[in-house]
């Protein structure tokens, strides 16, 4: 018989899932951090940094303590840390990398494939030599292989040299060593992976069963397509067929939606009571990056909490209906708007240019006052002096 988690409960399972029922303000230190980072599976990358970089925030927005300089130190002197591509580029634990070698045979084998045609014969004699460049003289940056018959466009039509290093990054030969700036360093995997990570290697079912297994203790609860798309490292059809392989692990459960349906998911039978108990999160506001992972599956956040939300960076400023880079709101278990705010750093302000609540949620003096705070919080964590609101930034 399957279990009905009510929509309360379901997003109370989810936020504790993903790191966000936790204490805020416990101290985290590097090997919390680690943890954090382990549990949540990876942290999306990304160049923008309209207040802070995707990753910081993300981090930030479960523990105020955290520090930047203890990412740098994990991933660049720790080595525990590494990055790579889930649905997108991610910092994953170095421990998961025998699993990805999966994926960098998949990728390679689309890449081929795909360039043959785009490239024609011989186009991947750059990969060679960058490699043998890399080996014999070290770490580069892709300014380092830069030519002056650059083309701009998606990677596969840059320069060959600078192309072979998202080539030989994207199907494991290549690691990113560091970053200076917000520019990749590319060196040797096995000079930047771990032994203990880098030489394991684990055969498909394995890998499979890994892959599903972590996503859905990260989810909670979730359909097969949604373990599939969790680390987007199995295809589809995988996760269904290891579903189909351990019914015996897994309880049927029926989630139900903010709008009262219901939605047939699974969870691990022997984690039930577990989940079922999940605390409640704290009540402050929070300020979740639009790469936030507890957003990623936009669906699921319609579904859960009745907050659709859509970056809209890449849509033309006539048609966008809030902002270029706007910022959901989490308080306790909802989704309660979104808020319009940038870092002008030659000002030292965060500068606040629009709130938009939810139907229903109103301005209260209390809101606003917990709202506050935490513009306090995220202003001095972007190292910004102020919090600045322009005139009628909420009404």
């Amino acid at each position: 018989m399957s279990i009905l988690v009510p929509n309360t409960l379901a997003r109370k399972i989810f936020l504790e899932r993903q790191g966000l029922s936790r204490s805020p303000t416990k101290a985290l230190g590097r090997q919390g951090l680690y943890d954090l980072i382990h549990d949540l599976g990876f942290v999306q990358i990304d160049s923008i940094q309209w207040v802070e970089r995707a990753h910081h925030q993300i981090l930030f927005s479960r523990n105020q303590t955290y520090r930047p300089k203890d990412l740098a130190h994990l991933a660049e002197k720790d080595r525990s840390l590494f990055e790579h591509w889930t649905h997108d580029a991610s910092i994953i634990p170095s421990a998961f990398f025998p699993y990805w070698k999966h994926r960098f045979v998949r990728r390679e084998e689309r890449i081929r494939q795909n360039w043959a045609r785009w490239q024609g014969e011989g186009f991947d004699q750059a990969f060679e030599d960058t490699y043998a460049r890399i080996r014999d003289h070290g770490p580069v940056m892709a300014r380092d292989v830069k030519s002056e018959d650059h083309k701009s466009g998606g990677w596969w039509n840059w320069h060959p040299s600078k192309t072979a290093l998202e080539f030989l990054w994207h199907t494991g030969k290549l690691a990113i060593a560091r970053r200076e700036g917000f520019q990749k360093v590319y060196d040797l995997a096995e000079r930047v992976i771990p032994t203990e990570h880098h030489a394991p290697e684990v055969d498909h079912e394995t890998f499979v069963d890994w892959a599903c297994r972590a996503a859905l203790t990260r989810l909670g609860f979730a359909t097969s397509g949604e373990i599939a798309a969790f680390f987007d490292i199995v295809t589809p059809e995988e996760a269904k067929a290891w579903v189909t392989a351990h019914r015996d692990e897994l309880h049927d459960v029926l989630v139900e939606t903010v709008d009262g349906k219901q939605r047939a998911s699974f969870a691990f039978a022997d984690r039930i009571a577990t989940l079922v108990d999940a605390p409640e999160p704290p009540g402050r506001i929070r300020v979740l990056s639009p790469f936030d992972p507890l957003i990623r599956d936009r669906n699921r956040t319609e579904r859960l909490f009745g907050f659709f939300y859509r970056i809209e960076v890449f849509v033309p400023e006539p048609k966008r209906q809030y902002g270029y880079y706007v910022f959901p709101l989490l308080e306790g278990n909802r989704l309660i708007g979104r808020i319009d705010m940038k870092a002008e750093r030659k000002e030292g302000v965060l500068d606040i240019r629009r709130l938009w609540l939810e139907p229903g949620v109103k301005p209260s003096t209390g809101r606003l006052e917990k709202l506050d705070a935490e513009l306090q919080r995220v202003a001095r964590f972007a190292g910004m002096e102020a919090v600045r609101r322009q005139p009628g930034w909420h009404g």
